[in-house]
């Protein structure tokens, strides 16, 4: 096995270990309830695809620090990313495209948060995946309709955040949502935020269902608007109700005013940028010196990998050559597929098949892009990875690498070469990562 590959999978689990909820839900309630744990019922809700994980490691903390306190729950998760519980009810349901069972139990989530009195406490577990799985329409709005309007969304390449602020003006959880339903009961409300967002804004995770949003109903129309989205994609009950919290005739979802003085508070306790600082430690370890390129990168997944293969050209022509280097950076992509082209894999996959094309000629170049959730895109592997020698492999099969980049289906390209990373649910969730070596 090289080197390169042991590098570059190791700085991978490096990355995920640090955002591992078994490990990171337990310290911070240590510190969010040190002096003032829950006395009454104490309600667990979220949704995402590591919330079952976040939900089991939240147990597994209140039997040994709480032995006395009520817990009762609902979580939702993504099919296949489970976590065994024994008091909070974990429900499998569709994403990124919602379903029949997210939607049943987003309605059995807000039911449960409208049956809390004065004093309970209600702790909400959010993660990357929370949008798609938390959609409980406005009223007069569909599943159906909402399932319309996340695929038109997906299929023109909107970026996540757009994708997002539609959503958020659409539900009856999202955009604060939650914290207003909980706050109108008395509750206290402490939400557990896992990022898989740039900026890691606590209104952008998950679409904030306990958070202050900062847009607005003509900012989900003109994002409409920007992608040519209308009446022939986007079903009329979506338009209108948009269009009538426009003329506000609807309320507008929950503002910083909303919440003055109330019991409400989001803590972000994974980040991108912690993954990618401890992938560079270990890379550091390894006699490579990091350059961390930041975790907003975003844009076609094609663009960027041509983009950073640039940059690997620019610091090897300047660089002394005294330590290799590790390109390091996070973010999330997006992949525009032309009309009639189904395509195999996701962004990861795409990045790195950019990236290889791109730096064919030069000889020391490895890299891997995975999604840290486990699952890249349309299959089931989390990404990719090429090391010089699969480079070689892939000239001596015949296996052309612009044929499958033009045909969108990345997935099948490093199937042929074994390359593949497959890691199954990882139970967290803190966006993409990608490592480029340069010897």
């Amino acid at each position: 096995m090289s080197n390169q590959k042991n590098i570059l999978q190791n700085a991978f689990a490096a990355a995920l270990a640090v955002a591992d909820p078994q490990k990171i839900v337990p310290e911070y309630l240590a510190k969010i309830f040190a002096n003032s744990p829950p006395q009454k019922k104490c309600l667990i809700v979220g949704a995402g695809k590591a919330s079952a994980s976040m939900a089991s490691a939240l147990e597994r903390f209140a039997k040994q620090h709480w032995p006395n306190t009520e817990l009762e729950g609902i979580v939702l998760t993504r099919y296949g990313h489970g976590s065994p519980t024994e008091y909070i009810e974990i429900i499998e349901a569709g994403h990124p495209v919602p379903d029949q069972a997210g939607m049943d139990g987003a309605k059995a989530i807000l039911h449960s948060v409208n049956q809390l009195n004065p004093g309970d406490v209600l702790i909400v577990l959010v993660s990357g995946g929370g949008s798609s799985l938390l959609t409980l329409p406005q009223a007069g709005i569909s599943m159906e309709d909402m399932r319309t309007t996340t695929q038109a969304l997906l299929r023109c390449g909107a970026p996540i955040e757009e994708m997002n602020i539609v959503r958020k003006h659409l539900s009856a959880i999202l955009g604060g949502n939650l914290a207003r339903a909980g706050m109108q009961r008395g509750a206290r409300i402490e939400a557990l935020l896992i990022s898989d967002v740039t900026g890691d804004q606590p209104a952008d995770i998950g679409s904030g269902p306990c958070a202050a949003d900062y847009s607005s109903y003509q900012d989900a129309l003109a994002i409409l608007t920007k992608h040519q989205l209308d009446e022939i994609s986007i079903p009329a009950s979506v338009l209108n109700h948009l269009q009538k919290g426009l003329a506000g005739l609807i309320p507008e979802t929950l503002k910083e005013h909303d919440l003055q003085n109330a019991p409400v508070r989001n803590h972000v306790i994974a980040t991108a940028y912690k993954s990618l600082e401890a992938a560079a430690d270990y890379v550091r370890s390894e006699g490579y010196e990091p350059i961390i390129l930041g975790d907003t990168i975003t844009g076609e997944a094609k663009e960027v990998g041509s983009d950073q293969a640039k940059l690997a050209k620019e610091l090897i022509d300047k660089h002394d050559g005294s330590k290799p280097l590790a390109l390091i950076s996070g973010g999330e992509c997006t992949v525009t597929l032309p009309a009639g082209i189904k395509g195999r894999g996701g962004r990861c996959s795409e990045f790195l098949l950019s990236l290889f094309v791109e730096t064919g000629h030069i000889s020391q170049l490895a890299a891997l892009a995975a999604d840290t959730d486990g699952i890249d895109g349309s299959e089931k592997n989390a990404g990719a990875w090429f090391t010089p020698e699969l480079r070689e492999a892939s000239i001596s099969k015949g296996i052309n690498p612009n044929e499958f980049l033009g045909a969108h289906d990345c997935y099948g390209f490093f199937a042929e070469l074994d390359a593949l990373v497959e890691t199954g649910p990882t139970l967290t969730n803190v966006n993409d990562f990608r490592i480029i070596l340069l010897n």
